[in-house]
């Protein structure tokens, strides 16, 4: 899974396709990311010690990360991205994630 943590992405299937958002959190083994603002269903709580009213509380839910796709905010573009090695002016490698689209490092 090339996407992480922070990462701008845009949907690309489902009920909420071309929305843009951040990954909030990776579930790598399951192959599943939740996006800031996507996939929000209503939970209903019981009421605890911690949280007396319970309710119904909004929540967003996994998605999988085939329906994702990496946003390149300054080409205005989802991406595909690859593994670059990148060595800098001391001779130092470093393994960098890279757009396939524009070719810019992701930052």
């Amino acid at each position: 899974m090339k996407l992480k943590k922070g990462d701008k992405v845009q949907v690309i299937t489902g009920a909420y396709k071309g929305t843009v958002g951040e990954i909030t959190k990776c579930f790598p083994k399951e192959d599943k990311v939740i996006v800031e603002g996507v996939n929000i269903v209503k939970k209903h709580m019981k009421p605890t010690q911690a949280n007396p009213d319970g309710g119904i509380v909004e929540k967003e839910m996994p998605i999988h990360v085939s329906n994702v796709m990496a946003y390149d905010a300054k080409a205005k573009k989802a991406s595909r991205l690859k593994y670059e090695i990148k060595e800098d002016k001391k001779g130092n490698k470093e393994k960098v994630r890279v757009y396939k689209k524009t070719g810019a490092i992701v930052k």
